[in-house]
């Protein structure tokens, strides 16, 4: 008998037909004498919705009633999976994120774990229930609920396999693992059978929608070896685990494209210590998450100034620029201007290590493309680089073919 944690997102349990599905599935594995425990996201479309609905009663809504009104996504999908489950005749429990343990930090929105002390989990496991908790969510240790961002679900799934010692966990997506890039763009993209978590961090982080990074580096830091795999077939998915001698044989893993992203350019910052600390720590007190920054220094007449660029999440943008616009006085820069119309194309792969040339290949590559490098970011296993967003697709597919085949 195993205990096993499974992770269904936002399109496996998308209608009430392919929630009768995940109890099917929940039941073979009930069948063979397995517990199991079933995290789930929001039915797909249902937390677009709900941000919809509050940002048409007020562009940028409290993110504490954020988190009120998403957490019921979530606990929507819990219900009817656990009522799916009772329909055909297995016992079953659905928990909040709070009723299940997991304790966070304060910060609304995209909060953090801190604990998970899973006693309910375990009294209804060992009742004979399959157990089912809401993703995405838990609540501080003054009661308040919060919500873990964007992919949370996956979050949950790894921490609670940690905190259960569960001898498996399993991401079911609507694909069947992870691929060399995104096989809706590029038709030849390949499944992998298994790939580093530093490698999956690096593609989580960087646009590929397979796995939310966070979940990647928690599972990382605790041993958890997971597997990615599709909840519409039986196909075995993408383990993902520790790095082993023989990966560095693969010079690219794989090729991620992040359309979300937007740009921020502050012109004539006056070039003097401490300006880009003033920028950053307003930034970083608002918890908004920057990603590439780019300077470049004004050699001109008069007072030396620079132009200073970096990246956000699109849906950060408002948000980004409030806290700029805050800082004109104390910084003196001359004016911001943002661009979405920009896009982040990545290679992944930690043969990058021992392999010399391929930033030189990808440059090439694009130059061929005539696409035109925005901005430049890498490290030891991966090279970004941002671009013109019209011209995201058509890179992606000329890296993959000229690294991957």
């Amino acid at each position: 008998m195993a205990l096993i944690v499974q992770k269904y997102g936002g399109t496996s349990v998308g209608n009430p037909e392919r929630i009768k599905n995940v109890a099917a599935r929940v039941a073979s594995y009930r069948a063979k004498g397995d517990q199991v425990v079933v995290v789930v996201s929001a039915m797909s479309g249902v937390t677009d919705n709900l941000i919809k609905l509050a940002k048409e009663i007020m562009p940028l809504p409290s993110e504490r009633e954020m988190d009120m009104l998403l957490a019921t996504g979530e606990q929507t999908t819990i219900a009817l999976t656990a009522i799916a489950l009772h329909s055909i005749g297995l016992q079953a429990t659905s928990l909040t994120g709070a009723q299940a343990g997991i304790v966070t930090d304060g910060v609304h929105t995209k909060a953090k774990i801190q604990n998970i002390t899973p006693k309910q989990v375990h009294q209804h496991l060992d009742a004979g229930n399959v157990v089912i908790v809401a993703g995405f969510q838990g609540q501080t240790q003054e009661g308040q609920i919060t919500t873990l961002g964007r992919g949370g679900s996956d979050l949950t799934a790894i921490a609670l396999a940690a905190a259960l010692k569960a001898d498996l966990c399993q991401i079911y997506t609507d694909v069947d693992g992870v691929y060399t890039a995104d096989p809706r763009i590029v038709k030849t993209a390949r499944k992998l059978d298994e790939i580093s978590y530093d490698e999956m961090l690096e593609l989580a982080s960087l646009g590929a929608k397979v796995m939310q990074s966070r979940s990647v580096e928690f599972a990382k830091k605790f041993g958890v070896i997971f597997e990615v795999r599709s909840s519409l077939n039986d196909n075995p998915g993408t383990i993902v685990k520790e790095e082993t001698t023989s990966m560095e044989d693969v010079v690219i893993r794989g090729v991620s494209l992040d359309k979300n992203q937007a740009k921020v350019t502050l012109v004539g910052v006056p070039d003097k210590p401490g300006s880009a600390s003033v920028i950053f720590k307003a930034l970083a007190d608002a918890t908004i998450n920057v990603d590439m920054i780019v300077q470049n220094i004004s050699h001109g007449s008069g007072t030396p100034a620079t132009d200073l660029s970096f990246t956000v999440d699109k849906p950060e943008l408002l948000k980004a620029r409030k806290v700029i616009d805050g800082l004109k006085n104390e910084v003196g820069y001359r004016e911001v201007v943002a661009d979405e119309n920009i896009c982040k194309l990545s290679i992944v792969g930690v043969g990058m290590r021992s392999h010399s040339g391929v930033a030189a290949k990808m440059f090439e590559t694009l130059a061929k493309e005539q696409v035109n490098i925005l901005m430049i970011s890498t490290s030891e296993i991966k090279i970004s680089v941002v671009a013109e967003l019209g011209k995201g697709e058509q890179a992606m597919r000329a890296v993959h073919q000229a690294f991957l085949g």
